[in-house]
């Protein structure tokens, strides 16, 4: 027995090496942790247990252990995850049959046991050795992806290269987190983009952190290193719950649930066309002032995150006035659909903090699409079924209004500060249409103009006309928002909601 052990001994040894030491020396002086490595920052201590460990490629590429990935589960603040950490020192961390089995079974248990699946991404690609094989193993996965979306959790760390097929993993995964420098997303290289379209482009101007996280939208995260990434990654498992079954984790609720923020009188500038940032509001609102923000880069005009909010784990959705005036356009709305319809799927409760002048103009946004992409975050919050709270700061103008969580799309509990301004449209251009002719017809038509507009102003651009209707629950008090939502929050906890049967709808993709 003796030597059995000593002999599970070196083999282990073996299996955990790797590639060998050159490679994970050349692995470190690319500035990148090896797959271990990176399981020990993310895991609490001592808490991963391996599975597969001894598995070999089902070719003759390689007779390493493992078959470049490292798979099996841990914990997180002491909660069950499974993972999966590509191991670029073997073969480039290239993905083939038995890499793709050993995946596909942690993703199957997984779901079995109601866990998170984290992803830690970083190979080369398909393994050309196995042909089509590895091209069907990949598909295996992909379909493991669509099955497991909206009952468990699925993260990405982009930790390496990732193109061709294997970008369309997490691209269906929930979040994407990606290191600036060492990570790349594409579906064809620079190379072949300049082949074909004769373009000069960077790996990291074309697929790098900054690009995805600002540009295309594929990245939720940008770090600047491997261990801030694994940190944030823990960090939102504070908010989000193991599964569509399960409760989402309670913050400390220290912050007492009747404080009122006095600052919250002047966050909102006496001119309705200065902009605020609506950060001051949500932070002056949320428990400890602790935003978990996701998409931070992209689409900045509208703001998406987590919070607690007297304990409770809550996702934020808000209109942000301190760019582009807070104006819905195309990306957006996409941002915000997709953040919406990933809370309803894991139960966390939807706060919105609108003020939105309406959905941006222009040839380039109705070409673009707008009216289909403005129908994905009107579909998502029409959809969602958990707890919906609306707080309407200032505008709320048009189409906009009725999309961000009206009362009219089931929104269950919507309040207004006195500064809302909730009409049609915009008091200028309301007047400029009502009172063309008069105003044309005046002798000093500007005078007639501003008097039109503070006449309108104060007739509609104020939200008791809504709260008449029923159309906003209560006007209060700003510095009452904080105490007033988690009293909501407490009444609205056993909401039972139920879309018709269906198999699903059809959301305009």
């Amino acid at each position: 027995m003796t030597e059995k052990l000593d002999l599970l001994e070196r083999r282990r040894a073996e299996a955990e090496l790797g590639g060998g030491a050159a490679r994970l020396a050349a692995q470190h002086e690319k500035g990148k942790l090896s797959a271990r490595e990176r399981l020990d920052i993310l895991l609490d201590e001592g808490s991963f247990v391996e599975m597969d460990k001894f598995v070999t490629a089902r070719t003759d590429a390689a007779g390493v252990y493992g078959d470049g990935v490292v798979t099996g589960y841990g914990r997180i603040d002491g909660r069950l995850v499974y993972v999966f950490s590509q191991d670029f020192t073997v073969l480039g961390g290239s993905l083939a049959e038995a890499h793709s089995k050993k995946i596909c079974k942690i993703m199957d248990h997984a779901v079995r046991n109601g866990a998170p699946v984290i992803g830690l991404n970083d190979s080369g690609g398909a393994r050309i050795q196995e042909g089509v094989v590895a091209l069907g193993a990949y598909a295996d996965i992909f379909l493991r992806n669509t099955l497991a979306s909206g009952v468990v959790p699925q993260i990405s760390a982009i930790l390496g290269p990732c193109a061709g097929g294997a970008v369309y993993s997490p691209a269906i995964t929930d979040f994407i987190y990606m290191v600036r420098g060492t990570s790349y997303m594409f579906v064809t290289g620079p190379n072949v983009v300049k082949t074909v379209t004769h373009e000069d482009v960077t790996m990291e101007e074309l697929g790098g952190a900054d690009t995805h996280a600002g540009t295309s939208g594929v990245a939720h995260f940008a770090c600047d290193s491997e261990i801030a990434c694994l940190t944030q990654i823990r960090d939102l498992f504070r908010f989000v719950p193991s599964n569509n079954l399960a409760d989402a984790p309670r913050g400390a609720g220290t912050d007492p649930h009747d404080r009122r923020d006095e600052s919250l009188l002047s966050v909102v500038p006496e001119n309705p066309n200065k902009p605020y940032d609506m950060l001051d509001v949500i932070r002056r609102v949320v428990d400890d002032g602790e935003f978990y923000e996701v998409h931070r880069d992209y689409a900045q005009n509208i703001l998406c995150g987590f919070a607690h909010l007297g304990g409770a784990s809550i996702g934020i959705v808000a209109n942000q006035p301190a760019v582009l005036a807070g104006v819905l356009d195309i990306a957006a709305s996409m941002k915000g659909a997709r953040f919406i319809r990933f809370c309803d799927a894991f139960n966390i409760p939807i706060v919105t903090f609108e003020d939105v002048p309406g959905f941006l103009p222009g040839v380039a946004q109705e070409h673009g699409g707008i009216i289909r992409h403005g129908a994905k975050l009107l579909y998502a919050y029409c959809e969602a079924t958990v707890p919906k709270l609306t707080v309407i700061t200032r505008k709320a103008y048009g189409g906009a209004y009725d999309v961000m969580s009206s009362k009219h799309i089931r929104g269950d509990f919507n309040v207004a500060w006195p500064t809302a301004e909730i009409a049609v449209m915009g008091p200028k251009g309301a007047v400029e249409i009502i009172y063309r002719r008069e105003i044309a017809e005046a002798d000093d038509p500007v005078l007639a103009l501003d008097a039109k507009v503070e006449e309108y102003r104060q007739q509609f651009a104020n939200p008791y006309m809504a709260a008449a209707w029923g159309y906003v629950d209560d006007i209060i008090d700003p510095r009452d928002t904080r105490p007033r939502l988690i009293d909501a929050l407490a009444t609205l906890a056993s909401k039972r909601d139920r879309n018709p049967p269906r198999k699903h709808g059809n959301i305009p993709l």
